[in-house]
């Protein structure tokens, strides 16, 4: 992984990750660069992150499990001098549908462009939430077109490792992730779960409330902490390296159902 980039890039975009949980010494180095080169700083993620807004250009929220989605606009439009091929898989792709059920706007790709030009240095990093993801061999495929077709260096805070398909695949559908969501990330300090007010007033739990986090036959108690500066219906739960409930288990988000254990 070369650190050094991120730090000398001047227009970066990290897709996938909670960047400030998931790598505190690359936001570092994100915020090292807007200092130091005026970077564009572009964060695309379902969950909003305080700490991130404060700095970031330009916030891109978009639907969990539509990281498929994303990446097929980000082909769309930041790719240049394309294959046939590549040229072809675009042009029968509905980016209006893909963008409308992404919850990412087209006219947010066209900042993102416009904030792009006179750019010299561009990075993407990509998460873990893209490589965890069932769609993983598609979206690797993905990434493989970008990096050929773009002008983007391309970090991966993941080291897992796929060969990727030459062929890409259309888009799938995207699963619905209603009600409470939760979102898991790497922690040795705790292991509550953070929740904004309407995560708290859809599961019907409060401040410190043992809770019962139901996935399918599993379950595991997680103490809930009101975390005042999250919103949506998406929690927070650290997991220890060496966790292995489901909340570690494939996709990093997983739709929950919440009961609070009666003391």
């Amino acid at each position: 992984m070369n650190l050094e980039l991120v730090s000398k890039s001047d227009y970066i975009v990290c897709l996938g990750a909670m960047i400030s949980k998931d790598s505190p010494k690359m936001n570092d180095l994100i915020i090292e660069a807007i200092a130091k080169n005026s970077a564009e700083f572009i964060y695309m993620h379902p969950v909003d992150d305080i700490d991130v807004k404060l700095y970031c250009t330009q916030f891109v929220k978009y639907e969990v499990g539509s990281e498929e989605g994303i990446l097929a606009l980000l082909l769309e439009y930041f790719t240049k001098d394309r294959s046939d091929e590549l040229e072809e898989y675009l042009s029968e792709l509905d980016i209006g549908y893909i963008s409308a059920e992404s919850s990412a706007g087209e006219e947010e790709f066209e900042e993102m462009v416009e904030k792009s030009l006179n750019k010299t240095t561009k990075t993407i990093i990509l998460g873990e939430d893209l490589f965890t993801h069932e769609r993983v061999a598609n979206i690797s495929a993905m990434i493989k077109a970008f990096k050929e077709f773009s002008d983007f260096n391309i970090i991966s805070l993941s080291d897992f490792i796929l060969n990727a398909n030459d062929e890409l695949e259309d888009v799938a559908e995207l699963k619905s992730y209603n009600g409470t969501v939760i979102y898991k990330y790497a922690s040795n300090e705790d292991e509550f779960v953070y929740g904004s007010e309407s995560f708290s007033k859809v599961a019907k739990v409060s401040n410190k409330d043992v809770i019962s986090l139901n996935y399918g036959k599993q379950s595991i108690q997680r103490v809930f902490k009101l975390d005042k500066n999250l919103q949506g219906t998406i929690a927070l739960c650290g997991v220890k390296a060496d966790d292995e409930s489901f909340l570690s288990q494939g996709y990093r988000y997983k739709q929950v159902k919440i009961e609070k254990v009666e003391e």
